[in-house]
């Protein structure tokens, strides 16, 4: 049970949800005021990694097509 946890498969999910929740966090953000810029820009430069982890992730657990 404990190796299921720590999955790639369950570590893309939890990128996902991680993922969703900064993009909610940013639009809220954008439309509040005052707009704290730095911490937008933060934010954002945060979210654009997790999208990247869960690009790279996604490539690892696509099957290979056979040569």
């Amino acid at each position: 049970m404990s190796a299921n946890l720590h999955s790639p498969e369950r570590q893309l999910i939890e990128l996902r949800i991680e993922h969703a929740d900064l993009d909610a966090l940013v639009d809220r953000m954008v439309h509040a005021t005052p707009v704290d810029e730095l911490l937008v820009q933060r934010l954002k430069k945060r979210r654009l990694a997790l999208r990247d982890r869960i690009a790279r992730l996604e490539w690892q657990l696509e099957p290979k097509e056979p040569a």
